[in-house]
């Protein structure tokens, strides 16, 4: 077991001198970096290319939401980057879902679609004034089994749904887990959380963290620590 294989370092920076900046910083200790859409929508495909030439994996946070043949041109886009993870939300529905998995599969390099169920800074109070009444939870498990149904390889949940996705018609799926913190780390604006150690026994197969690596004094040794705590849970 690679600690590295589950961890990926979101950098959310507004350009790609920052992003790669901390890549370098980063160096031998990470596999994954993920690219979201403040950085993607300032540098385009090009700052996938340059983390991808350096010889990481990239995971393309764009959370694609449109209609089905809008979605599948964008998923053709977007994969010519190299990208290994490209998100979009479940909420699309089905028939989305259906044609971005025509879309990848259609690809000679195509990267495993992520389908993002309920945004870890969502609760049920914010879930509910958007006209969903049911909980997180619960919107969580139908999100996940709709997009598995339809094809998707993989989900985007919090920490606190794993246990019940593992449970459920999409138990195989690759689960990749945002909203991690250490146990000593600051909440910042997420609401639905876990350490690394409690996501990885949960279920968790990969974990996204950001700010409590890149805004650190020494982003090395952060990320060193929460390697050491995967290790730590899988032993």
């Amino acid at each position: 077991m690679n600690p590295a294989d589950h961890l990926i370092v979101a950098l959310d920076f507004p350009n790609r001198a920052q992003a790669l900046d901390m890549v370098e910083r980063l160096e031998g200790n990470i596999r994954w970096f993920k690219v979201g859409l403040e950085l993607y929508l300032a540098e385009g495909r090009g700052v996938v290319e340059a983390i991808r030439e350096r010889g990481y994996d990239v995971f393309l946070d764009l959370k694609l939401h449109d209609i089905p043949n809008t979605v599948a041109s964008a998923v053709r886009t977007a994969s010519a980057s190299g990208a290994s993870l490209l998100t979009l939300h479940a909420v699309g529905g089905p028939v989305m879902l259906a044609a971005a998995k025509e879309a990848a599969d259609g690809l000679t390099q195509k990267p495993r679609l992520m389908a993002v169920t309920v945004l870890t800074s969502m609760d049920a109070a914010q879930l509910h004034a958007t006209g969903i009444a049911t909980t997180p939870a619960e919107q969580v498990l139908r999100l996940a089994e709709m997009a598995t149904d339809a094809g998707i390889d993989g989900l985007v949940c919090s920490p606190e749904e794993v246990l019940g996705i593992r449970s459920s018609r999409a138990k195989d799926a690759l689960l990749v887990v945002p909203g991690i913190r250490p146990a000593s780390g600051a909440k910042d604006d997420q609401n639905r959380i876990a350490t690394p150690a409690d996501a990885i026994r949960r279920g968790a197969n990969m974990m996204v963290v950001g700010r409590p690596i890149t805004r650190a004094a020494d982003p090395a040794s952060a990320a060193a620590a929460i390697l050491s705590e995967i290790a730590a849970a899988h032993a």
